[in-house]
């Protein structure tokens, strides 16, 4: 009998746990568009394998009326389970409970499943939906932040790290978001922000409204802090479960191996005809990217930021790789501050968690002008070649059309430690365009012309004839060969097969002083 009451005690306070605030609570979250804490996680995990952990913790603090107000688990649901069958850790607060407001005894959930993940080598997801600090515990709370920093700090490059916004985060909770490695937001109702608009209107006189200063669409095209946009909770959730299945476990393990039924020898014609002959003519470099790729299966990172620079995940017979490409069909393609750091991000992450690069490249240079200078161009662009020459992964790139001065370099060279370099009949290599080359080497020779203009066309068609092709630098070894444009799929598969067991490491150094 003493035996079935504590059964009964175990079930009531479980089931107590399970309510959150309360239905009223619940009910006002769904009002908001919003799912609840332990909604997202059924959601996020596969059907069956979540384990709770710490359903029973409550806070300590007894100030401000608190004391008599203690919820089960207080305001986060942690624990584990599997995405795509392979163990995953979350925490996701909920809003229901304080205002999912951060605790002490929060934190000390938090801290306790990011440690889990730490030590048992796998993903650990973060789906935030918090007012932030709760003020009436004071500097504990700010304890909490402190050391949930910490812990994303020493498990960035070990275990990927991923975040969701599906509602307010502000102040020092941003900082946890920022430092993980992907960043997924809900249109509406994920908002980040450092100083919400009552603080500027009342520091700086501007108006501007929670959406416009932190929403998704905010960050995902002018701050670059949010990497994925969602229309909805179950999107959101959908789209995390889809870019775990293209990451390992760890920065020890491979990515999965999926079959895709794609023949690695597949050649596409159609590759013949999409860069245009003149060479000013935009086209769209996704064209090429999805016809290369498994099944044209191609998940794009920070789709709607600096959008002159594609970068994403696909598979190349069945294995990940991480795709970095310009855009010839927005700015040219030209690399600028923002492509810079969008490029520098995303090679970094590859090369942690054992990804290959493939590049393609079709690039006039970097962007010029005061406003690119002032703001950096040197210290950003220096981000992205650092990245590529630190990085120890398989590289192989494609040279589709232009690839001129020191964008050329950046981008996946063999001067920085590219593994194989291959280029179509079409590609430029050069210190720059025909014309801009033409009008600095024979200026005084234009001039002095009998016809000016006549003189220099000859003289930028020869320019064109000797380096507006790619077997200048294939004969000097800068390319490892010239292909058929229609060969480009099975060629690269091959490389990166010649490559899988690749070993380069970088000198013996605590860390390097990439150009912040």
């Amino acid at each position: 009998m003493e035996g079935s009451n504590r059964l009964d005690k175990l079930t009531k306070l479980r089931e107590e746990s399970k309510q959150g605030g309360g239905a009223k609570r619940i009910e006002a979250q769904h009002a908001r568009g919003k799912l609840t804490a332990r909604e997202r996680i059924q959601l996020l995990l596969d059907p069956g394998t979540f384990v709770e952990n710490d359903p029973f913790v409550v806070h300590r603090c007894t100030e401000f009326g608190l004391a008599g107000q203690r919820y089960l688990g207080d305001a986060v649901v942690t624990g584990w389970g599997k995405v795509n069958g392979r163990t995953t850790f979350v925490f996701a607060q909920d809003f229901t409970v304080f205002g999912g407001s951060l605790s002490e005894a929060v934190a000390l959930k938090i801290c306790k499943i990011m440690d889990l993940a730490m030590k048992a080598g796998a993903p650990l997801v973060g789906l935030n939906d918090s007012g932030g600090a709760r003020i009436q515990e004071g500097v504990d709370s700010l304890w909490g932040y402190g050391n949930i920093f910490l812990r994303n700090t020493l498990a960035s490059g070990v275990i990927p790290q991923i975040s969701a916004i599906m509602g307010p985060c502000a102040g020092g909770a941003v900082y946890s978001p920022g430092i993980t490695d992907f960043v997924f937001m809900v249109k509406g109702t994920g908002q980040m922000y450092i100083t919400g608009p009552d603080v500027i209107k009342a520091v700086t006189g501007e108006e501007v409204s929670h959406e416009e200063l932190g929403g998704a669409l905010a960050h995902a095209t002018k701050s670059g802090v949010c990497h994925f946009v969602a229309d909805s909770d179950e999107q959101c959730l959908y789209d995390i479960r889809r870019l775990l299945s293209f990451l390992p476990q760890n920065n020890h393990e491979d990515p999965p191996v999926v079959d895709s039924g794609d023949d690695p020898n597949r050649q596409d014609p159609e590759l013949l005809y999409i860069v245009p002959d003149d060479p000013s003519q935009a086209y769209n470099m996704h064209d090429i990217i999805t016809r290369v790729l498994d099944r044209g299966d191609f998940m794009e990172v920070h789709r709607l930021f600096a959008p002159n620079l594609i970068v994403g995940f696909g598979r190349m017979a069945g294995r990940t790789v991480g795709v970095v490409a310009q855009q010839p069909a927005h700015a040219a393609g030209v690399i600028d501050i923002n492509a810079s750091d969008k490029g520098a991000r995303f090679v970094r992450f590859c090369d942690c968690f054992n990804i290959p690069l493939v590049t393609f490249v079709d690039v006039p240079g970097y962007m010029p002008g005061t406003e690119q200078e002032y703001g950096g161009i040197i210290r950003h662009g220096a981000k992205f070649l650092y990245a590529y020459a630190e990085a120890t992964v398989p590289k192989v790139s494609v040279i589709t059309r232009k690839a001129y001065g020191g964008a050329y370099i950046v981008m996946s060279s063999k001067h920085l430690r590219g593994d194989i370099n291959l280029a179509w009949p079409s590609a430029e290599l050069a210190v720059m365009g025909p014309e801009g080359a033409v009008n600095i080497i024979f200026r005084e020779a234009i001039k002095q012309a009998e016809n000016p203009e006549e003189a220099r066309q000859k003289l930028v068609s020869d320019y064109k004839d000797k380096f507006a092709n790619p077997y200048y630098a294939a004969g000097r070894g800068y390319l490892d060969d010239v292909i058929d444009p229609r060969e480009t799929r099975p060629r690269l598969i091959n490389a990166l097969e010649m490559l899988q067991d690749k070993q380069d490491t970088c000198p013996p150094k605590k860390h390097g002083n990439i150009p912040l």
